[in-house]
């Protein structure tokens, strides 16, 4: 068991997000990876491109030694340049990324649960996100309370109301 600590993302962290971003693309078994440069392309870079904008609210994991492991963020997009978890133009959607070597050791929950607190004191309603159902994370999701309200190419979009 690894053991970390959460604390807001920084303009230091830029790399560590698009790195998280990639890791973020959940690949089948046995599909092929993404290659690298998809994080590059408009319908994701606009989920950490010119990161630190008004509303953007981020966490990072950091190990032992101090570095990055995992990432947590939450961005509003516009109906105009809305993401695969769209609600509406005032909920956030949120991105989750642990570092493959420490995954399933709470640090997934620990970031959603420093997100969603920050979420509540500022008083944001609700917060969206989308993932593919057969993705492992679908289970903290739902345990946390998200629940599944549509569809978007084969990836579910799910809700948390706070």
């Amino acid at each position: 068991m690894h053991t970390c600590s959460i604390r807001a993302v920084t303009a230091d962290d830029q790399d560590f997000l698009w790195e998280t971003l990639y890791l973020s693309l959940y690949v089948r078994e046995g599909e092929k990876p993404f290659e690298r440069e998809v994080i590059h392309e408009p319908h994701l870079a606009k989920y950490v491109e010119h990161w630190g904008q008004a509303g953007d609210i981020g966490y990072i994991a950091i190990n032992d030694q101090q570095q990055p492991i995992g990432a947590v963020t939450a961005r509003v997009l516009p109906e105009d340049n809305q993401g695969y978890g769209y609600i509406d133009d005032v909920t956030p959607e949120l991105g989750l990324a642990v570092l493959d070597d420490y995954r399933g050791q709470g640090i997934g929950t620990a970031l959603m649960e420093a997100l969603l607190t920050e979420l509540r004191q500022q008083q944001i309603a609700q917060v969206s996100l989308s993932v593919d159902p057969s993705n492992p994370v679908v289970r903290l999701y739902k345990r946390l309370g998200f629940q599944e309200v549509g569809t978007v190419g084969t990836s579910i979009t799910m809700l948390f109301v706070l």
